[in-house]
């Protein structure tokens, strides 16, 4: 009876924390959605950037290591 007990104890901690974690959830409104939308449009941009100009410069910069040509 215990192996049995070493199996449900934990099972049953994780359903009880995961009915607790939904009920504290909530969903977003309208307003928020879009602040984290538009938080994560703008990290995107960022990054985009961001390897579009280490390419910018490590291509030339491999170009010479390599000697194409």
């Amino acid at each position: 009876m215990d192996a049995v007990d070493t199996v449900v104890r934990p099972l049953k901690d994780f359903a009880k924390d995961s009915v607790r974690l939904v009920k504290r959830c909530h969903k977003p409104d309208r307003k928020e959605f879009s602040k984290v939308a538009f938080r994560t449009a703008i990290g995107f941009v960022v990054m985009g950037f961001v390897g579009f100009f280490v390419k910018l410069i490590f291509i030339p910069i491999n170009n010479i290591i390599v000697g194409s040509g």
